[in-house]
């Protein structure tokens, strides 16, 4: 009499992929607390490896241990994308037989970032599988974008068995999926979007790429805290993870790389939404920097910030008002709350300035998060002209970390910035004393002014 199959459930965590027979409140791999969710599954024939399988599969070419010294090594061959903010992204391209994990807020511009792509690229095949639209759908969004292609192949497919059918018949030169969490495979018994669905579809997907030297974008969506849906192993397995961020209500978007194999993660790129899909923009600092038409208003402050190796100018703006509630109020958009608070510590300890009954608003202008200290300057200048309601002059930028003792310290590749400064028409520039040693400055046309304290800064600005 034949044995029938028995169902059982198992706990898996979102966060690692590690399972569990039963529930916990913890994950006992990763210690991540609530992430352990259930699935069925199936019981698997379980195989002991002797001494004469231990290798791996019949057949399979086993790799031999190399010196290092020894190790021949070679440039990754990449294909230019025809967005150069996305190259700048990837590290100068995208890597044959990488895969790429693009991923963003449902309605951000994901699908429309990759399809302007694809659909511009002449020279390879490429093929398009979309699990959440229709064909009819992408064809609408292609006549928005006003391109078309005739190597670009469209199929709507959920099954990766049916998938690689697909890839068999077309043979692309370059493969998209959108997205991965609509995909499931036929071996695996749970839903599409599942821990085990993704991770294995992920996986089959990769081995593809490797074996066939074709690179594979992946689209993906977040949850609500802002991270990639799905296991935490996902971003292990790609090579690449891409977060394409912005705000629905803005035009500009930010395309900014949290783990690259094959260059720089410090990168960024930056979009404007149009009518007719993503533009580029290539000089962020216009974008950054708000147009008044050179008048000059209280609270603004203009700072000198570097991502990767791309500086730009940026604009703080802080609000100071006398608490009405009793208890001060601390609001911070785009950038750090706790270091904001350090800075208003050290301007009422060092400097002088009664701040501690006083609401202070800080926002950095055009949706920006920045984490570089050398934006310190500018944020406490901002705050001060606020507090004392007189302007900072429009044509002035400051760029300089500020330390505990109220010193103004120095920041890496300070000349770069300067130079950005002066290219954007800027006439002064407040830096920390010392920070362009060696530095022929007679050529700019930009003043520098370089200080030791804050107090310093502050009666250059304010007199």
């Amino acid at each position: 009499m034949a044995k029938t199959v028995k169902e059982r459930t198992r706990w898996f965590c979102t966060e690692c992929g590690a399972d569990t027979p039963k529930w916990e409140g913890r994950c006992p791999s990763c210690g991540a607390w609530n992430t352990l969710v259930e699935e069925r599954v199936l019981p698997t024939k379980k195989t002991i490896l002797s001494a004469g399988n231990a290798g791996g599969r019949a057949g399979a070419v086993r790799s031999v241990p190399q010196r290092v010294s020894e190790i021949q090594a070679g440039d990754e061959t990449r294909i230019q994308m025809p967005s150069k903010e996305l190259n700048r992204v990837l590290g100068g391209g995208l890597v044959s037989g990488s895969m790429v994990l693009i991923g963003g807020e449902p309605g951000i511009g994901k699908s429309t970032l990759v399809l302007q792509n694809v659909l511009a690229i002449k020279s390879r095949k490429i093929l398009y599988v979309s699990g959440e639209e229709s064909a009819t759908q992408i064809k609408m969004r292609a006549d928005r974008l006003g391109r078309m292609s005739d190597n670009c192949f469209v199929v709507t497919e959920t099954s990766l068995e049916n998938i690689f059918t697909h890839i068999a018949e077309v043979e692309p030169q370059l493969l998209i999926v959108d997205s991965i969490q609509t995909i499931a495979s036929d071996a695996i018994e749970s839903a599409a979007g599942s821990v085990s669905q993704v991770r294995e579809c992920a996986a089959t997907l990769l081995r593809y790429a490797k074996e066939n030297n074709v690179p594979v974008l992946l689209i993906g969506h977040i949850n609500k805290e802002g991270s990639l849906a799905g296991p935490k192993v996902l971003e292990h397995i790609v090579d690449a993870v891409l977060q394409f961020e912005g705000d629905r209500q803005y035009m500009y978007r930010i395309l900014r790389a949290t783990k690259n194999r094959f260059g720089n993660t410090s990168e960024l790129g930056i979009y404007e939404m149009c009518q007719r899909g993503l533009r580029e923009v290539t000089n962020p600092s216009e974008m950054l920097m708000s147009r008044r038409d050179g008048e000059d208003l209280s609270g603004c402050a203009i700072g000198v910030t570097l991502e990767g190796i791309r500086p730009f100018l940026i604009e703080a703006q802080a609000l100071v008002s006398t608490a009405a509630y009793g208890t001060p109020q601390r609001s911070v958009t785009g950038f750090d709350s706790k270091r904001m608070n350090m800075l208003l510590a050290v301007l009422e300890k060092r400097v002088g300035f009664k701040l501690a009954q006083k609401d202070v608003f800080l926002n950095i202008a055009g949706g920006l998060k920045v984490s570089d200290p050398a934006l310190d300057l500018a944020v406490i200048a901002a705050i001060l002209s606020s507090n004392v309601d007189m302007p900072v002059p429009h044509d002035v930028c400051l760029s300089g970390e500020v330390g505990l003792s109220g010193e103004i310290r120095p920041v890496t590749r300070m000349e770069q910035r300067v130079r950005e400064a002066d290219k954007l028409g800027m006439k002064t520039i407040i830096i920390p004393r010392g920070a362009m040693k060696g530095v022929d400055t007679s050529k700019l046309s930009i003043e520098v002014v370089e200080v030791d304290k804050v107090e310093e800064a502050f009666r250059h600005l304010f007199g």
